[in-house]
């Protein structure tokens, strides 16, 4: 019940402050927009620092692509997410990733009369890039080892189902789906392993392929200035499962402020908050802050 009131308040701050921000309307046809960034962070120590710390260097790029389309009373709105970053500590054997997300989000709707709900139909699809480890040490000789974990498609996530939208333009919309699947991929080479017993690998049981769920979802999207030139992106998804602990409400939330310098140069802030008991019953966190390089096509 925490989890559901802490999503709904996510969604309802970003909602009203966004209606007062937005006042552009979305032109009839199709409206395309992309922008690529490149994030840089880098950390460096002499030997004769005394307060401690390891020399690191990291990069994210990050890809946003929307494409959206209005005829009339119906309006079909596409987003694709990439975001891809890497660390390297100066003593680590390997390069580590700090995210990776590979993310399909679209929203199609057909206008109730002539108001801001729409009949809707939504598609999330996400998964990762590359391969993902679980990183140790040789008791023996303290060799870093790692082992792998995920990869492509391992595990992937596929939501789907009719709803209700409101919609307030491309930038502002709510989407609730009462009658979600949900479809969640994963090689079975590793569910085979014998330290996976049932549910362990993602919530697919041991030796299958994919676990097939029914509930229900709330999506939202809101985009709008702070400040001049400073804008702020804000993801939600909620999703409850049905057949199974309806309780337990998965949480994905993406917050990303671009604090624009010129054209071709900004400061980001990326922060993600992620809860799936079926990958691990505790929240996941990630932040990214660093100078970008930008790319408008």
């Amino acid at each position: 019940m925490k989890k559901i009131l802490l999503g709904l308040l996510i969604l309802a701050s970003i909602s009203v402050h966004a209606q007062k921000e937005e006042t552009n309307k979305q032109k009839q046809g199709w409206t395309t927009e992309g922008n690529l960034q490149l994030l840089f962070n880098q950390s460096a120590f002499n030997a004769e620092w005394t307060g401690g710390g390891t020399s690191n260097i990291a990069g994210n790029l990050i890809v946003n692509y929307d494409f959206n389309y209005l005829k009339d009373d119906f309006t079909w709105d596409n987003k694709i997410m990439v975001d891809y970053g890497l660390t390297k500590q100066k003593d680590s054997k390997f390069a580590q990733k700090t995210s990776d997300r590979l993310e399909y989000n679209s929203v199609a709707g057909k206008q109730i009369k002539e108001s801001n709900w729409f009949y809707s139909f939504f598609i999330n699809f996400r998964t990762q890039i590359t391969k993902g480890y679980k990183y140790s040490e040789d008791t023996e000789t303290g060799e870093s080892i790692r082992t792998e974990r995920t990869h492509f498609i391992s595990p992937a996530y596929l939501q789907f189902g009719p709803g209700i939208l409101w919609k307030k333009s491309e930038n502002l919309y709510v989407n609730f789906a009462p009658a979600t699947g949900k479809l969640i991929l994963v090689d079975s080479d590793f569910t085979s392993a014998p330290e996976y017993v049932d549910g362990d690998y993602f919530g697919v049981d041991a030796g299958k392929s994919t676990r097939l769920e029914l509930g229900a979802s709330i999506s939202g999207y809101a985009k709008f200035d702070l400040i001049e030139n400073v804008k702020m992106e804000n993801i939600l998804n909620l999703y409850s499962n049905y057949l199974e602990d309806v309780q337990n409400v998965d949480i994905n939330y993406t917050m990303n402020i671009k604090m624009k310098i010129n054209d071709l140069l900004s400061t980001n802030f990326i922060f993600q908050t992620i809860y799936d008991d079926n990958a691990v019953k505790a929240f996941q966190v990630r932040e990214v802050f660093g100078l970008g390089f930008n790319y408008n096509f």
